[in-house]
């Protein structure tokens, strides 16, 4: 008997027809002789009702007690989802108990709307699995050490869902959405894009943190700190499919490097449209004046990305970076009101017609020219690079952003992505 982890978001828990699928699934599952645990995200579209209420009550609130409140109206999502999923597998006559991410508990630093798990308590869910009962816990939330309501920041589900898996040995996590795996692109940028069967714990972490929208970042993060295996598939399969097909389908993360593998130089490409960029111009070339421009909008939990300094000239340089676009304004702001004055810049600008565009893959450190050959194709469009990131197994290029489908469409086919999947 396996213990397997399940995981379903929010358009999976989107009407009670789909929850009754889902039941269904995990009944399956059940029947089989696995034990099961299930993680269920808000029904699609609550979470983002119930914030947007609370903007219009308090439209421009940002203190500690706010961020407090919305965090225990946020988890009203999924403590829906749960106690609905719960009946449902009841009504499919599978005994079933759901469980808040405080009843467990899911013990979390106090760092409202974007907490951090720190151990999870595993006694009460390992009692009911024991008696036959498939458990569910509520995602993207816990308690801290005060006895206060947390959640986890957006897409946090997937990350509960591995550390339940971290904490219980799980044999894999399966996490369902509403696509069958990870693509070598976004399949509605390039329609050949291929479905990779297999995809390296690394690169599927600088896929994530690069744009791909398929896991949270931070749940690829937890499942590399504690080796989970995760599988990404899809829910919308039929419910009775054979089960032994439904657990070798989708895209399985792992953490060996097979020689299949490392034949694929680039495995796919990201992108991410969410990123502006911020330039501080004529600033004094002198020793700490990088800390002196990023101190403050780390002080501020501004998170920087790509970063470029220019050669000086004359005692003065040009530092860019960029901060996602929700930071944009605020970035700015505490730029020309704080650092600006102290530093003697000549001026701070900022960009936001700009994308990142990257390639990614674990066959870049076995092969040299890579970025070159990235660079080449660019080049051979029209595609002018505006700065340059690399680590050793991706290569990142912020350009404008009305060239982002022409890019990606023609580092997949100058990489053989468009081939099929071996």
């Amino acid at each position: 008997m396996a213990l397997f982890v399940h995981k379903y978001g929010g358009t999976s828990m989107g009407s009670t027809e789909r929850i009754r699928n889902v039941a269904k699934r995990v009944a399956k599952w059940a029947r089989a002789g696995h034990q099961m645990v299930v993680v269920p995200s808000a029904m699609s579209g609550e979470t983002n009702r119930l914030l947007a209420l609370a903007k219009e009550l308090t439209p421009s609130q940002a203190t500690t007690a706010y961020f407090r409140e919305l965090d225990m109206l946020a988890a009203t999502g999924e403590q829906a989802s749960s106690a609905l999923l719960a009946i449902a597998l009841q009504a499919e006559g599978m005994p079933a108990v759901s469980y808040t991410g405080w009843q467990v508990p899911v013990r979390t630093d106090s760092s409202y709307t974007k907490a951090r798990i720190e151990s999870i308590d595993d006694k009460r869910v390992r009692a009911d699995l024991d008696a036959g009962k498939v458990v569910i816990i509520t995602g993207f939330q816990g308690i801290d050490d005060e006895g206060h309501i947390t959640t986890l920041g957006r897409g946090g589900s997937d990350t509960s869902a591995v550390a339940v898996a971290a904490a219980m040995k799980a044999s894999e996590c399966l996490i369902y959405t509403d696509v069958d795996g990870v693509y070598t692109t976004d399949p509605r940028v390039v329609p050949q894009a291929k479905r990779l069967k297999t995809v390296s714990f690394e690169e599927m972490l600088e896929m994530a943190s690069l744009g791909s929208k398929v896991l949270q970042i931070r749940s690829v993060e937890f499942a590399g700190k504690y080796q989970v295996p995760m599988r990404v598939l899809s829910s919308f399969t039929p419910w009775d499919i054979d089960i032994n097909e439904e657990a070798a389908s989708g895209t399985l993360i792992t953490f060996e490097e097979d020689e299949q593998m490392e034949q694929a130089v680039v495995s796919g490409i990201a992108f991410n449209r969410d990123e502006t960029k911020i330039s501080v111009l004529g600033v004094p070339d002198r020793p700490g004046i990088a800390y002196q421009i990023l101190g403050p909008v780390a002080d501020a939990n501004i998170e920087v990305d790509v970063i470029i300094q220019n050669i000086s000239k004359d005692g003065r340089t040009d530092f860019s970076f960029t901060v996602n676009h929700n930071d944009h304004a605020r970035t700015l702001e505490l730029l020309r009101d704080k650092v600006l004055p102290a530093l003697g810049a000549q001026e701070v600008v900022g960009d936001t017609a700009i994308c990142k565009v990257s390639i990614v893959g674990i066959g870049m450190r076995s092969h040299v020219g890579v970025a070159a050959k990235m660079f080449r194709v660019l080049s051979e469009e029209g595609i002018n690079i505006q700065m340059i990131s690399t680590s050793e197994i991706k290569t990142s290029v912020v350009i404008e952003d009305k060239y982002l489908e022409l890019a990606v469409r023609a580092l997949h086919k100058a990489f053989d992505l468009d081939q099929p999947v071996a």
